[in-house]
């Protein structure tokens, strides 16, 4: 399976955000976000629960809007464009939160092939008047593959882990050969070998050529292709860096407000609480 798709018609960065302001309820959640990720940089958005990690994920999907303000640029854009629809985007960007599984598992009897054919039409199940082509059974087996779950071709979706439907959600993204992957803390859930299946599985998606954008508050899933990791606390950027620099003791001891200690063997990261 060749995971490039064709290249795009502009530079325009993957995800660019100017000043991005958002309010729930009466509540700012996010306060003038400026952040760029280019095509090609693998990035992890890292912080702790409540930081505004859900919300950056919401403005991509526009289940949230930013706050209106007067001239100047558009406080969001997705591949250049100001205002997109996420099904028409899923060529060049795959998003893959835990939200969808729970959606999934709730359709009667739907299989794994065609949980993943389903990505093709931007559903929960294959619309009764549109036809399954081999062309498409045949890139499900191949999106099944890149994300390490072909063995579950025939299994019913509501009878897998957690674990495998982590990797199901990632295949049914990849099955339109996108560019890139959105990944809303993908490991929520998962036990010690489940987690390792899927830092596999984003390591090989980077070598690929996908790009990857991690929002997660766990540093192990930080694989080492993500060399880019972008600190977020109380809804604003702390920091913004090399992995290297900021994978460490203290800067993360500031961002998840306690004694944070990083353990570093290799190219693998680990953190615990510290003393």
């Amino acid at each position: 399976m060749s995971a490039v798709p064709q290249a795009l018609p502009s530079d325009a960065p993957l995800i660019e955000l100017d000043r991005a302001s958002v309010t729930r309820g009466q509540v700012r959640v996010l306060h003038e976000l400026s952040l760029s990720i280019a095509m090609g940089q693998h990035t992890a958005i890292l912080g702790p629960n409540g930081c505004g990690k859900s919300s950056f994920i919401k403005l991509i999907t526009r289940e949230l809007y930013p706050l209106a303000r007067a001239g100047g640029d558009a406080p969001v854009k997705v591949l250049g464009q100001t205002r997109w629809q996420v099904d028409r985007l899923r060529s060049q960007l795959g998003i893959v939160t835990g939200d969808l599984s729970g959606n999934l598992a709730d359709m009667p009897g739907l299989s794994v092939e065609s949980a993943v054919i389903s990505g093709f039409f931007a559903s929960y199940v294959v619309p009764p008047h549109r036809e399954v082509t081999d062309a498409m059974r045949e890139r499900a087996r191949e999106a099944l593959t890149l994300a390490r779950a072909l063995p579950l071709l025939e299994r019913p979706y509501a009878e897998l882990s957690a674990g495998e439907t982590r990797r199901v959600l990632i295949a049914r993204a990849l099955v339109n050969r996108p560019q890139a992957l959105l990944l809303d803390e993908p490991s929520t859930g998962l036990d010690l070998i489940a987690r390792q299946h899927l830092v596999d599985t984003m390591r090989d998606l980077a070598r690929q050529g996908i790009t990857l954008v991690l929002v997660t508050h766990h540093i192990e899933e930080i694989v080492p292709e993500i060399e880019r990791v972008v600190l977020l606390r109380g809804g604003r950027i702390f920091a913004d860096g090399h992995r290297e620099a900021l994978l460490r003791d203290e800067p993360l001891s500031a961002v998840f407000d306690g004694p944070v200690r990083v353990d570093h063997d290799g190219e693998r990261y680990s953190a615990r609480v510290g003393g």
